[in-house]
């Protein structure tokens, strides 16, 4: 066992003498400032000085009366016996070690405090992990070690996850396997009991031990474990994560352990502190595994909730069925585009893991406000409703009968009147007439139908339109009433789609619908831009989109990306009876006219072009 170190000046004939009378107690050397070894000093100079590894004793004459200088730890008189010396110079060890261990406790609680803030701040799994491991190899001084995870299996059953391993010695080809949690592995005993397990020799367990230690990789990759720590990753609750496992504590070595007789030289067995400090971390670890297991259970909730309230909300509207997940699909793809980019004025933003996870959320829930517009508002696919479309069609059935009718009084009235006389002629007229009659109103149904069509322009009709206009028919008391309502003739001249002013404003009403909506989610601080992002949706740089009219600069270019990828779809799309799909050439040259109308974002059509990001939704 190394001896401590009792220093003296070597120009105090009293401070000599007494260090003399310990020469077989201590290491004895003369004092050679500066001095880094942890040592006492014994001294007879008042101006002598030390660091914190070092306890200053003055020899001094009997009688001396003067102060004692800061930096000397405690006096001794000259001449005196052995025993006085000895014990001023163990108390002076005493407090030494105790301030060393004062410090080395303030370090290692640093240390674990700073690895407690490094586990809490990462977000990634992989990289959680990783960091566990290695911190857990620093602190503990280990060449080697190994995390296992507990999870749970298909069916329901609890197994442990080999999912990561270390080793500064040895190159490893790792794989994560799955192996039964059971006593049968050193890993799966500690995980099931809690226990720790802290082996000098892994070769030599205790006997009677449930587990065994697979020696297959030491003897692959031509490496000796010796010693071995293995502490249970539990929570507070009381709930087992998984196991550490570290290998080979190797204090005084920085370099590989080349070969097993290397082992033996230099690996000791982990101590009482690596095992409180393994413990520690380990229990750290747990804590953020489960906060990190916490949070991805949320936001799969969140996810599924996301998914869900998709869902419904296309499920009133099934024509559009799979637009939402298009656009996010296109949106995040334009903006990946954006991240890659090396030229043009998006060249040096790029957008964190985080804003992507918000564009799309809000890309998802663009149309969310839907859930606000009236159904039969929201799934119009024709310029009259149906029932409107039935009135009219009663209307002419009606009209037809009263022409029916009509006619049969008047070859009534004729045979009344004049008998069989002409009869004859008379009714092949009024039959010819009422057949003219009805193919005008047949056509006029017709003229109604084909009008009635969103892609149909009034202007190609009005001279049909102003005939049927003219048309009456006769109601059950009598009265006279126009064939088409002005406000069916209003409705029927629709010069573009299906939907009336009042029915766009509507549907364009969903957009702050679908703020509002979206603002009385609490969204963490990453996600809080959803509300705007996806109420901007449909502005356009000219000031032409609406709700807000927003020009350039103020549309958020989140949404601008994805005015770009809503357009795309609906034009593109299969699925929507008021119009046809175009192709995608097609629809891609519509996008650029918009753009050199000023409405759109040059440069980044330029990129959903170029970077082929509309394939992306080659699938549907």
């Amino acid at each position: 066992m190394r001896r401590r170190m009792l220093l003296y000046d070597a120009g105090s004939p009293t401070a000599t003498a007494a260090a003399a009378l310990l020469a077989d107690d201590f290491d004895v050397r003369v004092w050679a400032p500066p001095e880094t070894t942890q040592a006492v000093v014994l001294t007879s100079n008042p101006a002598a000085t030390g660091g914190d590894r070092l306890r200053l004793i003055g020899v001094v004459e009997p009688g001396w009366t003067a102060s004692r200088p800061a930096s000397w730890y405690g006096l001794i008189a000259a001449g005196a016996g052995r025993a006085i010396v000895a014990a001023a110079v163990a108390n002076a060890f005493t407090d030494l070690e105790a301030s060393a261990e004062r410090d080395r406790l303030e370090r290692e609680l640093g240390e674990l405090n700073a690895i407690g803030i490094q586990l809490s701040a990462e977000h990634d799994l992989d990289v959680l992990l990783e960091t566990i491991l290695t911190k857990a190899r620093e602190i503990t001084r280990s060449d080697a070690g190994s995390l296992y995870l507990v999870e749970e299996g298909p069916q329901g059953e609890r197994r442990l996850r080999f999912a990561l391993a270390q080793n500064a010695s040895v190159e490893i080809p790792f794989h994560a396997v799955t192996l039964p949690l059971d006593e049968a592995s050193v890993a799966g005993y500690v995980a099931l009991t809690g226990e720790v397990v802290n082996l000098a020799d892994a070769y030599a367990p205790p006997p009677g031990s449930r587990f065994q230690i697979n020696r297959w990789f030491d003897e692959q990759a031509g490496y000796r474990t010796m010693s071995m720590l293995v502490v249970p990753m539990r929570t507070p609750q009381g709930e087992t994560l998984g196991a550490l496992q570290l290998i080979n504590c190797r204090p005084e070595l920085s370099g590989p352990l080349r070969s097993a007789a290397e082992v033996e030289r230099h690996v000791v067995p982990f101590g009482d502190r690596h095992v409180r400090l393994a413990g520690s971390l380990a229990s750290q670890a747990a804590v953020t595994l489960a906060n990190r297991r916490m949070y991805d259970s949320i936001t799969e909730l969140f996810e599924g909730f996301v998914k869900a309230s998709v869902t419904a909300i296309e499920a009133r509207d099934p024509t559009t069925s799979g637009h939402s997940f298009r656009v996010a699909e296109l949106t995040v793809g334009l903006a990946e585009a954006v991240n890659r980019s090396a030229t043009g004025p998006y060249r040096e933003l790029r957008m964190t893991t985080e804003e992507l996870r918000e564009l799309r959320y809000a890309a998802l829930l663009h149309d969310f406000g839907k859930v606000g517009v009236r159904e039969h508002v929201l799934v119009k696919s024709k310029k009259l409703y149906p029932g409107d479309l039935d009135r009219i069609r009663q209307r002419i059935e009606l009209l037809m009968r009263d022409l029916e009718l009509s006619t049969t009084r008047r070859k009534l009235d004729w045979a009344l009147r004049r008998g069989e006389h002409g009869y004859a002629e008379r009714a092949a007229t009024l039959d010819a007439e009422l057949a003219g009659a009805l193919v005008e109103l047949n056509e006029a149904l017709d003229v109604i139908l084909t009008m009635n069509e969103p892609s149909v322009h009034s202007q190609d009709f009005t001279g049909q339109l102003l005939r049927i206009t003219g048309r009456s028919w006769g109601d059950h008391r009598g009265r006279r009433r126009p064939l088409l309502t002005p406000e069916e003739v209003d409705v029927l001249t629709i010069s573009r789609g299906s939907l009336t002013d009042a029915e766009r404003h509507e549907i364009q009403q969903h957009v702050m619908h679908t703020f509002q909506f979206l603002a009385q989610i609490p969204w963490t601080r990453e996600l809080r831009r959803v509300p705007e992002i996806a109420r901007s949706h449909h502005e356009k740089l000219d000031g032409t989109g609406y709700p807000l009219g927003a020009t350039g600069e103020a549309i958020p270019v989140q949404s601008r990306m994805m005015t770009i990828a809503d357009i795309y779809d609906a034009l593109t799309a299969t699925d929507r009876p008021y119009k046809k799909a175009i192709r995608a050439e097609e629809a891609l040259d519509t996008l650029r006219r918009e753009q050199h109308a000023g409405a759109l974002d040059g440069a980044l059509l330029d990129l959903f072009i170029d970077a082929r990001v509309f394939e992306r939704t080659d699938w549907r």
